[in-house]
């Protein structure tokens, strides 16, 4: 079992002419995930796997662009009947949330799996163009309610999908016989796979020498993000960047240590950098400092004279690509790590929530010409 290394996100332009040849492929994914009661442990494993998810996701080249979506769905009469948020780059903001989420309420068998089927195929916002692999994984333990006089049944919902071209992967947690044949068909009606983990996900545990050394330099690379724009901008990319700190707050130190395997990699630029942050964009020519009004700039440069802000950009800049060349050597080893953990029980880390999703990525994204380049899932 082996996977490639993980490399840190390319900081120069590729040429015209590269681009042009091979576009950047682009991945969709929403998950559709039972929140009741019965699905604790598999909520819990989603919170510490999401970034593993992502980052095999972002074994292509070139390298792609992913982006996540989210379906939480409980029942009528619980707290609420369906939580979404829709389609984004940014998974800081649905890792966020997926910390957020809690296993409550259900306990009458069947759920409101049909609403938040319907939800995922039609009020995100797929994108149509044809190359774009687009995928919903719909995640639980128990049936649909069959008996509600208004809502919208499975059949119909897979048909809707099917011709946006979106695939739907049912992911059966435990073994209810009233559970496994609706999930097989509607995997079998949205082209999709079927697959059947335990209760709690299956998944490996994956912790590694190198996780908090590696959470530490993700932390101190996020301190190096300065955003510049409009003041309503510069507010938002604050708030983002408050997200970040949340995540090393309460985040075990093992996401914390896949979040940044996944930021490491090139498909993790838009998920670390964001919109309009200073020091990227100046480094790759995108903007010029001295093109930029000083409220436009970042506050701590604002005062600053012109050689102020070139001297303090510089030096940010190689701070930054000291703890880039940390964290890509802490990367390395790390996954090193892993891989020979896993070749320990290869039978264990086959069956587990996050390489059954991997797989059934590989295999479909395939259609749409994107080509992964390892059977091996990360942890």
């Amino acid at each position: 079992m082996s996977a490639p290394l993980i490399a840190w996100t390319c900081l120069t332009l590729s040429s015209p002419a590269a681009a042009a040849a091979k576009a950047a492929p682009e991945i969709e994914a929403v998950f559709v995930l039972d929140t009741t009661g019965s699905m604790s442990g598999l909520i819990n494993a989603a919170k510490e796997k999401i970034w593993s998810i992502a980052s095999s996701m972002a074994q292509t080249q070139p390298a792609p662009r992913i982006k996540l979506g989210l379906v939480a769905y409980r029942d009528r009469g619980d707290t609420y009947l369906t939580q979404r948020y829709d389609l984004t780059a940014d998974l800081d903001r649905i890792y966020e949330t997926l910390m957020g989420l809690s296993a409550d309420g259900g306990g009458d068998g069947p759920e409101s799996v049909n609403q938040a089927l319907h939800e995922a195929i039609t009020q995100m916002s797929w994108s149509r163009a044809p190359e774009v692999y687009r995928v919903v994984f719909l995640v639980g333990d128990a049936p649909p309610h069959m008996d509600y006089q208004d809502d919208i049944p499975y059949p119909v919902t897979c048909a809707a999908a099917a011709k946006r071209a979106i695939v739907v992967n049912t992911v059966q947690c435990g073994d209810s016989a009233a559970t496994t044949p609706v999930w097989r068909e509607i995997a079998a009606k949205a082209a999709g796979d079927y697959f059947q983990v335990g209760q709690s996900g299956s998944e490996v545990a994956a912790a590694t020498p190198f996780d908090e050394e590696l959470a530490r330099v993700s932390a101190a690379l996020d301190a190096t993000r300065l955003y510049y724009g409009t003041h309503a901008g510069r507010e938002a990319a604050a708030a983002r960047q408050k997200i970040g700190e949340t995540i090393v707050e309460k985040a075990s130190v093992a996401a914390q240590a896949r979040r940044a395997a996944f930021n490491a990699s090139a498909a993790g630029a838009d998920n670390f950098f964001g919109r309009n942050e200073l020091l990227h964009d100046v480094q790759i020519g995108r903007i010029t400092l001295e093109a930029l009004a000083p409220a436009q700039l970042p506050e701590p440069l604002q005062a600053m004279t012109p050689a102020q802000r070139r001297a303090f950009v510089d030096e940010r800049l190689a701070a930054r690509a000291a703890l880039q060349k940390k964290a890509r050597a802490l990367v390395d080893k790390r996954q090193a790590h892993i891989q020979r953990e896993l070749e320990k029980d290869a039978v264990a880390a086959k069956s587990s929530f996050s390489q059954k999703v991997y797989d059934s990525v590989r295999r479909q994204a395939a259609e749409h010409d994107i080509h992964f380049d390892s059977e091996a899932a990360l942890h």
